[in-house]
């Protein structure tokens, strides 16, 4: 008997790229508290302004040699970096961040400087050899995510913390990790590939109650740094972080469409009632041709899909979904098997430019209530989630 073996490597990475202007803008963001714990937020500053190779600083009529890892500030930048009130209060979160092994620092011009050195610089970062000035403002410096855990558990997550884990842990285009294609999405790294989390594990995580982490994400999705998107019954909710692309990869940020989120997660989608109308989308019943010999779901419930499958096409990029003269027609594929119902849904430009096809899959979700039937017609209301494909175009 032959066989066929398949090796699969699974990749971590231990690292997170973080970008000096992001650190900047954060730390220029007043709106963003720091009450509470935000040791990450501390420790994340000094790696920012942490030289990547030699340079020399004068301050006070001295030159000092600063090495990779390695800067000098004044205690009065040092707690306008922290937005502490006194300085000694910036100094207690050297002694901290010290006491837990992270950064070493000393007292120079009688307490005035302050030189820190952050602990295994070199071990995340490459240190170059020669001497020139750090820009403090460009670049981008790499940060262990373990030391992010440990720095989060120190105490009760400020806002500020919260906005730093969630970047930390934030996935594109992994195709381990579910929904990471439809946009930046943010996974803990719990080995499952799934990112759907909730507010109780949430809560767990940042110290903090779940009434907090609900105000948290909604001032930050209000501030457009993320897009919480939540799913009915005990499915959870998923984030994705706005503004990721455009600061880590310099591309345009893509737009988050709940609808296309849920066919990724399998997310039960509502169909509408047969009486009720769908009034906000432009695509008139008359573009929209269904069998009319298919008995198993009723004609509003395709249409209610035709149109669900248009408004995610259209936010993708796909022209003629919103033509107002776009024709869609669904043809069956196969026999209903077990609840599941496959689909062909063509496409077509009535000006003969261009021709999609797709293939929809329907299917029943998980404890729906039954419906009853009445002749050939199926009253009450279902659930179904569907998926589908593009096969040609």
């Amino acid at each position: 008997m032959d066989y066929q073996l398949e090796i699969k490597q699974i990749v971590d990475y231990p690292r997170c790229r973080i970008y000096r202007e992001f650190v900047q803008s954060l730390m220029k963001d007043r709106s963003i508290r720091t009450s509470g714990c935000s040791y990450l937020f501390y420790y994340i500053v000094l790696c920012s302004y942490a030289n990547f190779r030699s340079s020399y600083r004068r301050l006070d009529g001295i030159t000092y040699l600063v090495e990779p890892g390695q800067w000098i500030c004044t205690a009065t930048e040092l707690s306008e970096w922290f937005r502490t009130r006194f300085q000694h209060q910036a100094i207690s979160i050297l002694d901290a961040l010290e006491k837990q092994h992270y950064i070493s620092y000393s007292k120079l011009g009688r307490g005035n400087l302050i030189k820190f050195s952050i602990s295994g610089w070199k071990t995340s970062n490459t240190a170059l050899e020669y001497n020139y000035p750090c820009l403090k403002d460009v670049g981008f410096f790499f940060f262990p995510i373990a030391a992010a855990h440990e720095l989060i558990s120190l105490g009760k997550c400020s806002e500020m913390d919260i906005v730093l884990d969630l970047w930390l842990h934030t996935i594109y285009q992994d195709g381990q990790v579910q929904g990471s294609d439809k946009g930046p999405v943010v996974y803990f790294r719990n080995g499952t590939g799934n990112p759907l989390t909730n507010f109780s594990d949430l809560a767990q995580r940042w110290g903090i109650s779940k009434s907090t982490v609900s105000r948290i994400l909604s001032k930050l999705e209000n501030r457009d740094y993320l897009s919480l998107i939540s799913f009915p019954g005990r499915h959870g909710s998923v984030i994705y972080l706005n503004n990721y692309l455009s600061t880590m990869f310099q591309v345009s940020d893509v737009m988050i469409d709940k609808e296309e989120v849920s066919m990724a997660f399998h997310i039960p989608f509502h169909a509408p009632d047969s009486s009720l109308e769908i009034t906000d989308s432009p695509i008139r019943d008359e573009q929209i041709s269904v069998p009319s010999e298919d008995n198993s779901v009723s004609k509003p419930y395709m249409q209610a899909m035709v149109r669900k499958v248009a408004k995610v096409l259209a936010t993708q990029g796909l022209p003629c979904c919103e033509c107002s003269r776009t024709i869609y027609k669904l043809y069956p594929l196969s026999d209903c098997m077990e609840g599941h119902y496959r689909y062909s849904l063509e496409i077509i430009c009535p000006a003969g430019w261009d021709r999609y096809h797709f293939e929809l899959t329907l299917s029943p979700a998980k404890g729906q209530r039954k419906s009853r039937k009445t002749g050939c017609r199926t009253e009450g209301t279902a659930d179904y989630q569907f998926s589908g494909g593009q096969a040609n175009a």
